[in-house]
């Protein structure tokens, strides 16, 4: 197959990025991706997005990804492989497992990136001039006594599980982590039906919302601050578990040990960005804690080490899905600058008006990052650039 741009990703930032190329005037976009429906993480949440109108405030994730897809889609239902009159396909159930170079003998116009696409019968071979990863994030999981036992899942496991296939993972369950991720997740699960017993944080104090952990609080769900999980107990599958506070030096106090029954131990505790993919293809990788961990170096422009390559959303580094969305319309917008530059004034205006999407959503991520919970990332993409330099 042949594009010319390729999306690995169909999660919110990728969604945003294949719109915002195609309507800049890029003849061929492919988004590709594993699940079996595009939206990657909007697919499942139910709950009501913060912030200004035009970043989707008071809508739910599944109706903004209703909103991406209708755009991107044109009111067409995706299949395995999909060609739109658009300009747009959409690959799912399919795996980017590797990038590679390509030039064709005498004909530099052709050099480009060969991705190996995997899907389910196939290995097919993409020829394309850019790439933007936004291949989202991985969930970080714990160590603890008897913690491979039936039962402990991730939360977003759990919360695809309840919000997208209507299956509750069990009756009792344990939340373990305070973040915005751990909050809303057991106010869902409370919505569902399934009895949240607790939601225990290693840290002194919430780690999200202040709006979200009232909610789960007017539940009566606990809350226990400076507490960790300790065992989880069960002969074939999780019976209870054991959680003990911790000291100021994050050391296990002895004696304060409790007991809670529970056959679900819910882990939400934290993300890293998926970024195998950026290290197979050679990107200089750099590692900042307040992003998640591992993360390919880019500029303001998305642009990673490799000319070619964009990144954008969680694998970038952990934000919201807001932000995701900015990032891929700037990614976007950066690919159709680099591809159309060189006909600005003659044949198309689009890289004129990529450039002003560019420096607009720059400018829009300025400003919701300067906010407290955006100082992480803030202080996290500036060690990024020192790091390289």
């Amino acid at each position: 197959m042949e594009t010319d741009v390729l999306v690995i990703g169909g999660g919110p930032a990728g969604l945003s990025a294949a719109i915002t190329a195609r309507e800049l005037g890029i003849q061929q976009v492919l988004v590709v991706d594993e699940n079996p429906l595009p939206g990657g993480q909007l697919i499942k949440q139910t709950h009501k997005f913060f912030g200004s109108r035009h970043h989707f405030c008071g809508v739910r994730g599944i109706d903004i990804a209703v909103l991406l897809l209708s755009r991107l889609k044109q009111g067409l239902q995706p299949t395995q492989c999909e060609a739109r009159d658009n300009g747009i396909e959409i690959l799912l159930n399919a795996s980017a497992v590797g990038i590679y170079d390509y030039s064709r003998s005498g004909d530099l116009s052709h050099n480009g990136k060969i991705v190996s696409i995997a899907t389910e019968s196939e290995l097919i071979q993409v020829h394309c001039k850019r790439i933007i990863v936004s291949t989202g994030a991985q969930e970080n999981m714990l160590n603890f006594s008897n913690n491979d036992l039936p039962g402990i899942y991730g939360a977003g496991a759990v919360q695809t599980l309840v919000n997208v296939y209507g299956v509750p993972p069990g009756k009792k369950v344990l939340m373990v982590g305070s973040g915005n991720i751990g909050l809303i997740v057991s106010y869902q699960l409370m919505q569902a039906g399934i009895q949240v017993v607790g939601i225990i944080e290693a840290l002194n104090k919430i780690g999200g919302y202040l709006v979200h952990a009232a909610k789960v609080r007017r539940l009566g769900i606990p809350i226990y601050i400076s507490h960790t999980i300790k065992e989880a107990i069960g002969e074939k599958y999780v019976e209870a578990a054991v959680i003990v506070e911790l000291n100021a030096q994050w050391n296990e106090i002895s004696g304060t040990e409790q007991k809670i029954e529970c056959d679900v131990i819910c882990l939400a505790c934290g993300l890293s960005p998926s970024t195998e993919l950026l290290h197979q293809a050679g990107c200089k990788m750099v590692y900042t804690p307040e992003m998640g961990g591992y993360v390919a170096w880019h500029n303001e422009r998305l642009q990673t080490s490799i000319d070619s390559i964009y990144v954008a959303g969680d694998s970038s580094g952990i934000e919201e899905a807001v932000t995701a969305i900015l990032e891929g319309r700037i990614a976007g917008a950066s690919c159709v600058y680099d591809i159309l530059g060189s006909r600005a004034g003659r044949v198309t205006d689009s890289p004129l008006q990529a450039e002003t999407i560019i420096q607009q959503s720059i400018d829009e991520l300025h400003q919701f990052r300067s906010g407290p919970f955006g100082e992480k990332t803030v202080k996290g993409k500036k060690k990024m650039t020192n790091l390289l330099s």
